[in-house]
């Protein structure tokens, strides 16, 4: 008898990476998505034709977004409606203690509440919602630890993700690599311009970007950038439209093929992110052949391999950045045949794979 399997996620308003993963785990799993808000319209639109119920609205902005999406998942009950339940998201986690037997997928434990509490604290919240923030925070770090002792299984996306499970909420783990399709992404030339696809969101730092185009006159960046409709999103989104130089190119809510085309006709790839979890779209540019320029932090150290498919920067700023777009630059072509082998390392067969057997093994 084929197991009937839902997965929780946050919200799926705005599709990124980890978004990406829960609905391709869904289409294999042939699973039901529950979640509280979703753009099925854009869902559809990268191909996807999960069932996907919501649960109630949440609002736009955070805390209250984060809150009573939790709030939401904490009175979710299906009991009896499922064989097994996969929790792929953060917020999603308080549906574990109704919803049993369960793994959690974790792209990461919030980072707002534990590794990068500091950072955003001081780089979003600010001085004067400190004091109502730590508040905050600390509440939900009690919660997250309750709610943990209702999960069974706790599988992290990468090894760096697997020390922040350890380090904050004291469990141990084995990692499962998201998914990439390889087969989907291809190589067509090294072109005049260099890539970069990610959230506009302050971690991810696509500011260090510009600056460093800024001084690069020469060179041409395509920047792919999604944000959420909530105030700090929208905040460093008109940042980076405002310190943007005429070199730079900024690209919102593009479908499949045509990220897919710029993968495979740019000259090559930049991310820029703090302590990534693990990043998807280093993978996704390998497979279409290119070389990725990253810092040398994170998931980064876990898919790029130094020298061989990219450089990793160890000390990242604008200048070190030109530098190494610079060196890459005077032959990226030589990066390709590297690249797509790496990439297959990380294909959707080995992760539907993994997670299969991770499911028959709690179930």
């Amino acid at each position: 008898m084929k197991k009937r399997i839902a997965i929780f996620h946050n919200y799926m308003d705005n599709i990124g990476g980890a978004e990406f993963v829960t609905l391709t785990l869904a289409k294999h799993l042939n699973a039901d998505i529950y979640t509280t808000v979703a753009d099925k319209n854009m869902i559809k639109k990268l191909g996807f034709d999960s069932e996907i119920h919501t649960i109630g609205w949440i609002p736009i902005n955070a805390p209250l977004r984060q809150q009573l999406s939790s709030l939401r998942f904490r009175l979710l009950n299906l009991k009896d409606k499922y064989d097994f339940y996969v929790i792929a998201g953060d917020w999603a986690l308080a549906g574990a203690v109704k919803n049993k037997s369960n793994l959690w997928y974790v792209y990461s434990p919030p980072r707002e509440l534990w590794d990068l509490y500091e950072y955003t604290k001081e780089n979003i919240v600010g001085r004067r919602a400190g004091l109502l923030f730590d508040v905050w925070v600390h509440y939900n770090r009690y919660l997250s630890k309750k709610y943990l002792k209702h999960v069974k299984t706790i599988v992290p996306i990468s090894n760096n993700v697997k020390g922040r499970v350890k380090k904050y909420l004291n469990r141990e783990a084995d990692v499962v690599y998201p998914p990439t399709d390889t087969s989907k992404y291809y190589y067509n030339k090294n072109g005049d311009f260099w890539l970069s696809v990610n959230r506009l969101v302050n971690h991810k730092q696509v500011d260090i970007q510009l600056k460093a185009f800024a001084k690069m006159p020469e060179e041409k960046l395509v920047v792919v950038g999604s944000y959420e409709q909530s105030g700090h999103f929208e905040r460093y989104a008109d940042y980076i439209r405002k310190i943007k130089p005429a070199n730079v190119e900024l690209k919102h809510w593009l479908d499949f093929e045509e990220v897919r085309e710029l993968y495979a006709n740019c000259k090559g790839f930049i991310t820029t992110a703090k302590d990534e979890d693990y990043g998807m779209t280093p993978v996704e540019a390998m497979a279409s052949g290119k070389p990725v320029i990253a810092p040398n932090e994170g998931g980064y150290k876990e898919t790029v391999i130094n020298g061989e498919t990219g450089i990793l920067i160890d000390e990242l700023s604008s200048d070190s950045l030109v530098q190494t777009i610079k060196e890459v630059g005077k032959n990226p072509e030589k990066y390709k045949e590297a690249c797509i082998k790496r990439a297959k390392e990380f294909d959707t067969h080995i992760f539907i794979e993994k997670m299969e057997s991770l499911i028959n093994r709690n179930f």
